[in-house]
């Protein structure tokens, strides 16, 4: 179970119908208002409420462990976090790519099974070079740290800052991780912070006022250097944080999503992250 028995928040959460529903029994019994015949079947009633307890507070660790859908404000901009298909929400969808942009979908440079590698085969398998015809038409020189990196696996050259990103029709694809020599994706915890940031101040310019949904970045097969044991929910909480920090805000209607893949969902608790949603 994602969420313990014994959980504050649970508890917390318990007390508040505990609260209301001993104060209507404080209320009946301090003021005598049950007639006297009745008296006698104020103890069942005790009893009956003393379940309705215990049937509350499963119903709440229940549902804590079983959330896959909440909403939390972030100084007045919507963000959903919940599980579903990055690629059937509504808006732009953020596909992160390598500081390279890499297009080769080989298992060795980029997986079939990331998100860069289904969303490359789904839309550009039977014409690849539109998609580098467009990233190549659309760059900006201030966005290039090298035109010719050396690489010795393979892969484009042409080696982009962290959070550079384009629009494709309803896609955001972005330079999100760094390749090693072995073409193995890799960011320190610094690295990851300050390309959330910009990430989210690049967003801010080009969003138009329509929903923008990203997966957890950093889930699946990118290494943060020095940080192995780091899980999905930590790198969500850090993207919450830096999203706070960030200039980004989403006016009404227009929310921010993160998608969970449905693979990931049960190593999130979804409950701890709406309960500490004042403290973000």
């Amino acid at each position: 179970m994602k969420v313990n028995f014994l959980d504050k928040n649970v508890r917390n959460k318990f007390w508040i119908y505990f609260s209301v529903i001993s104060g209507i029994l404080s209320f009946i019994l301090l003021f005598n208002i049950i007639p006297d015949q009745y008296n006698n079947c104020l103890k069942y009633f005790g009893y009956a409420a003393f379940v309705v307890l215990i049937l509350i507070y499963l119903f709440i660790w229940y549902r804590a462990n079983n959330l896959t859908n909440i909403n939390i404000d972030i100084e007045g901009s919507n963000v959903n976090i919940k599980c579903g298909d990055l690629f059937s929400e509504k808006g732009l969808k953020t596909i992160p790519f390598n500081e390279f942009f890499d297009t080769i979908v080989d298992d060795k440079i980029i997986s079939n099974k990331s998100l860069n590698g289904i969303f490359i085969n789904r839309f550009f398998n039977d014409n690849l070079n539109e998609l580098d015809t467009f990233i190549v038409e659309n760059s900006d020189s201030s966005d290039i740290i090298d035109n010719e990196f050396e690489r010795t696996r393979g892969g484009k050259k042409v080696k982009f800052k962290l959070s550079t990103l384009f629009v494709h029709d309803d896609y955001i694809i972005t330079a999100f991780s760094k390749f090693d020599e072995h073409n193995k994706a890799t960011l320190t915890m610094p690295e990851y912070i300050e390309f959330l940031i910009n990430f989210w101040d690049r967003v801010n310019r080009i969003y138009a006022q329509k929903n923008v949904s990203v997966p957890i970045f950093g889930s699946g097969i990118t290494r943060l250097k020095e940080h192995k044991n780091i899980g999905d929910e930590d790198l969500l909480k850090i993207m919450l944080w830096t999203f706070k920090l960030s200039e980004m805000k989403f006016k009404y209607p227009a929310k921010l999503s993160i998608i969970i893949h449905e693979d990931k969902i049960d190593q999130i608790n979804l409950y701890n992250l709406k309960s500490i949603e004042l403290g973000l």
